[in-house]
């Protein structure tokens, strides 16, 4: 069993976001997990993700506040519990559009090493 402490939990910065504390929990450069990537994501108000495809299907919980996700097709303000899917190669933007911190978990399958 790997178990991560979340004042364990590495900070991280992907590419084209903003004003968002990213925490790694479980997999890449975290623990041993391949099939899987866990990252802790705290948005603070105007934060979020530039428009932006990956190869990556990624999953969305939001645990508190509220997140805005956008894809070419749709827009939807995510609350706690709240979760969506982005396929791999879909056109995505998220931001916290609201005056209060927001809290999401980030789950994706790893990159592979070529990509990286």
């Amino acid at each position: 069993m790997f178990v991560t402490r979340i004042e364990d939990a590495h900070p991280y910065q992907p590419p084209g976001h903003h004003d968002i504390y990213c925490l790694r929990l479980q997999g890449a450069d975290a623990t041993p997990a391949r099939e899987t990537v866990v990252g802790l994501s705290h948005l603070l108000p105007q934060g979020g993700a530039v428009w932006d495809t990956s190869g990556q299907e990624k999953v969305y919980f939001v645990c508190s506040g509220e997140v805005t996700v956008c894809t070419d097709d749709d827009e939807v303000v995510l609350k706690p519990f709240d979760s969506c899917c982005i396929q791999a190669g879909e056109r995505r933007a998220v931001v916290n559009r609201s005056n209060l911190p927001a809290s999401m978990l980030v789950v994706m399958l790893p990159i592979p090493a070529k990509e990286v």
